[in-house]
């Protein structure tokens, strides 16, 4: 879809009508205002339609790109238009989570189609005793990953995803597991 000038959509407000008495009746002023119609009516639709625009199920395919800027979505361009809509729909709930093992399986999910779970990493202890032992620690996020609505696992592409989502302070290892009817 184009937001250009459409000859054939008729404009809701035409200029013509709204001229003063003394170009009402004058045929150049109506000839020439309706130019101006024609050229302004797709900026009139777009501007009436303006909140369908900002929704991600609504807006016109070529937009949804440009929406994906806005929420800051990532939606890569080959992926298909209904992963891309959907990125863009879950953008503000997954930087809510982002850094999390949940956000992390969320976004693991969305992207690339993947079953996954998080197991083990960082954690908290306290003790009632001053000058404690500190707590065994274990430093290393496994991100265990199975095949889910994508088919086979694309390990590289998996990694790639895990190191962007996760915090820098953490490391992280994946395994990416066989299916369940494997």
């Amino acid at each position: 879809m184009s937001r250009a000038a459409l000859p054939e959509l008729p404009s809701r407000y035409p200029l013509g009508a709204m001229l003063p008495a003394l170009y009402a009746a004058d045929d150049f002023a109506q000839r020439f205002t309706s130019g101006l119609d024609a050229v302004l009516s797709a900026i009139l639709s777009t501007l009436d339609n303006l909140p369908e625009y900002f929704d991600a199920d609504l807006t016109p395919a070529d937009f949804v790109a440009w929406l994906s800027s806005w929420v800051a979505a990532h939606a890569d361009p080959a992926w298909p238009e209904p992963l891309r809509r959907e990125a863009v729909r879950r953008a503000v709930e997954l930087h809510r989570l982002r850094g999390t093992a949940r956000g992390l399986v969320a976004r693991l999910e969305l992207c690339l189609g993947v079953r996954a779970e998080v197991v083990d990493g960082p954690g908290v202890a306290w003790s009632t005793r001053p000058g404690a032992a500190l707590p065994g620690r274990s430093d290393v996020v496994v991100v265990r990953v199975r095949p889910g609505r994508s088919g086979a696992v694309d390990r590289a592409r998996v990694v790639a995803l895990v190191e962007a989502a996760c915090p820098l302070h953490v490391r992280c290892a994946v395994e990416v597991l066989p299916g369940d009817g494997d």
